[in-house]
C-alpha cells in the first residue's frame, strides 16, 4: 500500500526532487549526456543501446520532432565512435494514432542507422501494442534484415507462440534478433503470468527456444537466477558468443553487470535520456510500484 501511495503521489512532487531518484537510472536530458554515459560504459567494456525518452504521443507533430531527434542522435553517435546501437518506442512515432505514419518514420530511422551499418531495436510496449509491433518488425526486417530487432516479454502468455510464428522470417544468414525481458507493464492475469517463479520459468523456456534455434538474443535481466540459468543454457547448446549478449538497464546492478563482463560475455546497457525523463520516471513507477523502495533509498540514503 505504501509503495502504491508513493507511486500515485510522485507525479505531483517537484521535478528537482524526483530527479534525485531518476538521475541514477537516466543519463540526462541531452545527447551530450548520453555520449558521456556511453563513453563511460564503453571504457568498462560495455556496449550501449540509446533511447530518446518519449512515448504515447497525442499529436503526430510530436512524431516528426522525435524522428528528427533520432536522426541527429545517429549522426552524432557515429562521429563520436560510440560502441552502441539504438532503441525506440513506436508509440512515440504515433503507432496508436496512425500506424502507417509510424511505420514511415521508423523506416527512415532504420535506414539512417543501416547507412552506418548500425541497428535499431523496436521496444515492446503494453499489450494493445504487441501485435502492431510484431507486424512492424516483420515489415522492417524484410527490407533491413541485419539492422532491426524486436523486444519480447516473457510474462505474456502469447510469447512462446509469437516466437514460433516468427520463425518463418528467420534464416541462418539473417537470424531474427530479440531482446528477451520479463516485462514491466501491468497486464491482466488472463494474458500475463503474475508469479515470480512462473515468470522465470517461462523466461528460461523462451530463452531455450531461442538458443536452440540459433536466434540472436539479448538476455535482458538483472535477476541472478535467470543469469545463472542462461549460463547453463549457453553451455548446453554450446552457443557461440556472437549469437547472444546480456542486457541491463543504466544504473542498475553495476556489480552484477561487471561480473558478466569479467566472465567473458558481451553486455549491453540500455541508456535512456531526453527531456521527457519526468514522464518516463513517473510512468515506470506507476507500472511497477515496487520501485518505490528504491526511491526511498535514493532520497534518504543516497542523499
Amino acid at each position: 500500500m505504501i509503495n502504491k501511495l508513493i507511486a500515485s503521489m510522485l507525479p505531483y512532487f517537484p521535478k528537482k526532487l524526483v530527479w534525485i531518484f531518476s538521475k541514477r537510472y537516466i543519463a540526462g536530458e541531452s545527447i551530450a549526456d548520453a555520449i558521456r554515459a556511453s563513453k563511460e560504459l564503453n571504457a568498462q567494456g560495455v556496449k550501449v543501446t540509446l533511447d530518446v525518452l518519449g512515448e504515447f504521443i497525442n499529436d503526430l507533430n510530436e512524431a516528426e520532432f522525435n524522428k528528427a531527434e533520432y536522426m541527429e542522435l545517429i549522426d552524432t553517435i557515429q562521429k563520436e565512435n560510440i560502441d552502441g546501437n539504438y532503441s525506440l518506442k513506436p508509440t512515440s512515432f504515433g503507432l496508436l494514432i496512425d500506424k502507417e505514419v509510424c511505420y514511415n518514420h521508423i523506416r527512415e530511422i532504420v535506414a539512417k542507422a543501416a547507412s552506418y551499418g548500425n541497428f535499431i531495436r523496436i521496444d515492446m510496449e503494453d499489450s494493445p501494442c504487441t501485435t502492431l509491433e510484431i507486424e512492424l518488425y516483420r515489415r522492417l526486417k524484410a527490407e533491413f534484415p541485419k539492422n532491426v530487432g524486436l523486444v519480447l516479454q516473457a510474462y505474456l502468455k502469447r510469447t512462446i507462440k509469437d516466437l514460433n510464428d516468427l520463425m518463418d522470417i528467420h534464416t541462418d544468414e539473417h537470424p531474427n534478433n530479440y531482446r528477451l525481458c520479463k516485462g514491466i507493464y501491468v497486464e491482466p492475469a488472463e494474458i500475463a503470468y503474475k508469479k515470480y517463479e512462473e515468470i522465470n520459468q517461462h523466461y528460461l523456456e523462451d530463452l531455450e527456444f531461442l538458443l536452440k534455434n540459433g536466434v540472436y538474443v539479448g538476455i535482458a535481466t538483472h535477476d541472478k537466477p535467470l543469469i545463472d540459468g542462461a549460463y547453463k543454457l549457453i553451455e548446453k547448446y554450446n552457443t557461440p558468443k556472437h549469437k547472444y549478449e546480456f542486457q541491463m538497464l543504466y544504473g542498475v546492478t553495476p556489480e552484477l553487470r561487471q561480473s558478466i563482463v569479467n566472465n567473458g560475455h558481451t553486455v549491453r546497457v540500455y541508456v535512456p535520456f531526453g527531456k521527457e525523463w519526468f514522464g518516463y520516471s513517473t510512468r515506470r513507477l506507476k507500472e511497477n510500484p515496487k520501485m518505490a523502495s528504491h526511491i526511498i533509498k535514493a532520497l534518504f540514503v543516497r542523499g
